[in-house]
């Protein structure tokens, strides 16, 4: 079994908010992040897709395919948006840097033929990330 993994950065706002929660408890919980206005990150994200290599190829997956379809389904819907307001996922969910890493894994698994998703790293910052392995 071999590992690869591709990493891109994307940026993007969002804000904590339970709908649930009064104003207050909302304050209380999510502090400056429950302003409703939002806030931004720059985000890291790593997948690892794992597989056999092709002997015709060499390849476990052809890691352009793998580009393309990290530009479809987490780029061009995430970065630079505001994920609270543009991305589906977010309608009723609290756009954690949990919950974006299991959304991405979401959005990814199904689109791949020949290689397996094994995990999805998100850096909401340099110091803190999620990893998410599908279970």
């Amino acid at each position: 079994m071999v590992y690869l993994t591709r990493k891109c950065e994307f940026s993007a706002a969002h804000y904590y908010h339970n709908p649930e929660f009064t104003a207050e408890e909302n304050s209380r919980v999510f502090g400056k992040c429950s302003n409703l206005n939002g806030h931004g990150h720059n985000y890291t994200l790593e997948v690892t897709v794992k597989g056999e290599i092709d002997p015709k190829t060499g390849f476990v997956m052809d890691l352009k395919k793998l580009k393309d379809i990290l530009n479809a389904e987490v780029m061009d819907a995430m970065d630079h948006r505001h994920l609270n307001k543009e991305v589906p996922e977010f309608a009723r969910a609290i756009p954690t840097t949990e919950n974006i890493a299991i959304a991405i894994w979401q959005r990814l698994e199904g689109k791949l033929s020949v290689a397996k998703l094994h995990r999805v790293r998100l850096y909401e910052m340099q110091d803190l990330f999620v990893d998410y392995y599908g279970e």
